[in-house]
């Protein structure tokens, strides 16, 4: 066998598991790596200004490809800055590799400079987190790793290693490796009779959508099964997009904080669900007994101690979701050639018409701009094809309250653990899995701010996206957090800047900031010159092949609907009366339709 470095031996495996997209620092002791990435080619890497920056890119790259993003750095303070990255992608189901460059092993012990037991700290958020010790165990690791990322519930792994372990010659021959194949557990025909069965048992059935079915590249069969049963879908914050917003059978995200007011009443009327590739997250359920009363319930996940984790369903079954449908498939497909399946169309004609009802207002005219009008403008002026990046605060949730999403992989969000942060960086990852694509971010000031440095990132390496930041110089989701508390305390960003009176008390200018980090930004402060903004904003990031900021000015409080259950969600802003308040609606306001005020 050919005699080579271990880390040649790496860029090799990793190739051969697709495994190409690369984003990271690097430093003395991971250097040997980028060594082999530089000899051998074949890998892309993205150098990134923060290391935590470049976990989030790897991870938005693999939300966005389907494939498995690397991050790369030392195993110091760079392998610590990688543990949020770790944490926002198990939480996910997001498989990423993180490898970091060690201290030599003869020094471990020792508390060498930036040695530190990254092992340990990985593991409670990977799947897999190992230091490889001796050289001869590097390929073995590697698709070890690979397949335990593939296996079962996705997630990532991090793989560490001393520097004396790169550079040691190890006996392997690529052409003899072969990636392990993933063990996926699938569901038996008997089983998916079981849940046919129940699920028909109801005259109102509805289908959770997961994160679970994208990860499976299950979402046309999915589509396929609602259709030939004729009944609605409501996708999960991390299934939006398995069906298309303007599909019949889209009928709204339920939830306390990301929904739909006609998403939650479709679901409240419903007597039979099934959830397939989702967790029963909070967020979506809000309080169980109201969630659960008068419901039977199916569950069908790839990870078994995630049934009955929440609540116990009826019927609880552990199977990959793409072979769950198949069979589903197969025997509805039996059952309506038999003219066995009940006639869902009254119920699906309902669920279709309520759309057309209790639609939030978006047309507000006000200055400083109110929220709910810069999402109506976003739908707007960026089309069906588009990919949306967030991760959390009044933004995100706003923003799954009123923009549409047409596609899988096309909303892409840290829907569970949701750092501030995230989403500039991961939205560099999106289109690096989505070159060519246009690529929408949307951040608060304050998630924009955590990691503004990685603007500099796309303008070095042309990745362009339009980054549309709400900027209230507050934090919003936690000051409404507090009204409870009666207070409103340490949440203000704003002060007067002494370099940009123009900021009017707003703090940062994060318009001179994007352009000092060699990107293109626009400043919004008239709700009419929005839709002017947004097509600025694409020309110049087409033109320049750049990231393009566009900060909209908002009022500096608003209170943005959620609650605790989900027939009790509060409305802090007037509902649509007639066509013209929501304009943008996926179902115009009818007659006869206006939402309750």
């Amino acid at each position: 066998m050919p005699m080579m470095r271990a880390v040649d031996a790496i860029v090799l495996i990793l190739e051969k598991e697709d495994a190409t997209e690369a984003f990271g620092l690097p430093g003395a002791a991971i250097n040997p790596l980028y060594s082999a990435m530089r000899q051998h080619g074949g890998i892309r890497h993205t150098l990134h200004r923060h290391v935590e920056g470049a976990s989030h890119a790897a991870d938005g790259y693999s939300r966005a490809s389907g494939k498995i993003g690397l991050c790369l750095g030392t195993s110091g303070p760079a392998g610590t800055d990688m543990i949020t990255g770790l944490y926002a992608a198990i939480a996910d189901s997001i498989p990423m590799l993180c490898i970091t460059g060690q201290a030599p092993t003869n020094v471990l012990h020792k508390e060498d400079f930036q040695a530190v037991d990254i092992e340990s700290i990985a593991k409670p958020v990977t799947k897999y987190a190992t230091t490889v010790l001796e050289p001869g165990l590097v390929p073995g690791t590697f698709a070890k790793a690979f397949q335990i990322m593939r296996s079962g519930r996705p997630g990532p792994a991090l793989i560490d290693l001393p520097i004396n372990v790169q550079l040691a010659e190890i006996d392997f021959d690529i052409d003899a490796y072969e990636p392990l194949v993933p063990t996926k557990p699938q569901a038996t025909r008997g089983q998916a009779e079981k849940i046919v069965d129940l699920l028909l048992s109801g005259k109102r059935p509805i289908i959770i959508a997961g994160g679970g079915v994208i990860n499976a590249n299950a979402s046309d069969k999915l589509v396929a099964l609602a259709e030939e049963l004729n009944i609605p879908v409501s996708p999960t914050l991390m299934g939006w997009g398995i069906i298309p917003d303007d599909h019949r059978l889209q009928s709204g995200m339920v939830g306390i904080q990301t929904h739909t007011k006609y998403g939650n009443e479709t679901f409240l009327a419903s007597d039979v669900v099934l959830g397939i590739g989702n967790r029963w997250a909070n967020r979506h359920t809000g309080g169980l007994d109201t969630y659960r009363a008068g419901r039977k319930f199916i569950h069908v996940d790839i990870e078994p101690t995630q049934i009955g984790r929440v609540f116990s369903p009826d019927l609880g079954i552990t199977s990959d979701a793409s072979a769950a449908l198949d069979l589903l498939l197969e025997i509805v497909r039996e059952r309506k050639s038999a003219g066995t399946i009940p006639d869902y169309s009254d119920w699906a004609n309902e669920c279709t018409a309520r759309k057309s009802t209790n639609h939030r207002k978006t047309n507000f005219d006000n200055i400083p701009i109110k929220p709910q009008r810069v999402y109506q403008e976003m739908n707007a002026a960026f089309g069906q094809d588009t990919t949306y990046v967030s991760t959390i605060g009044l933004s995100q949730i706003a923003g799954a309250q009123m923009l549409h999403v047409y596609g899988p992989r096309k909303w892409i969000n840290a829907g569970q653990a949701g750092p501030l942060g995230w989403t500039g960086p991961a939205a560099l990852g999106v289109v690096r899995g989505k070159p060519g694509e246009k690529v929408v971010a949307l951040s608060g000031d304050y998630d924009f701010q955590f990691m503004i440095e990685e603007l500099a990132v796309g303008a070095q390496f042309k990745l362009p996206y339009v980054h549309v930041v709400v900027n209230n110089s507050y934090l919003g989701l936690i000051r409404q957090s507090q009204r409870p508390f009666e207070m409103d305390y340490h949440v203000s960003l704003g002060f007067d800047n002494i370099n940009s009176p123009e900021t009017n008390g707003y703090g940062v200018d994060h318009v001179k900031v994007a352009e000092g980090l060699g990107c293109k930004a626009v400043r919004v402060t008239d709700p009419a010159k929005l839709a002017e903004g947004f097509a600025e904003a694409n020309r110049l990031a087409d033109e320049h092949q750049v990231p393009v900021v566009v900060e909209v000015i908002l009022e500096k409080v608003t209170n943005i609907s959620m609650g605790a259950q989900l027939d009790a969600v509060n409305e802090f802003e007037d509902l649509a009366l007639e066509v013209g308040d929501a304009p943008t609606a996926l179902v115009p306001m009818t007659s006869g339709a206006r939402a309750n005020a």
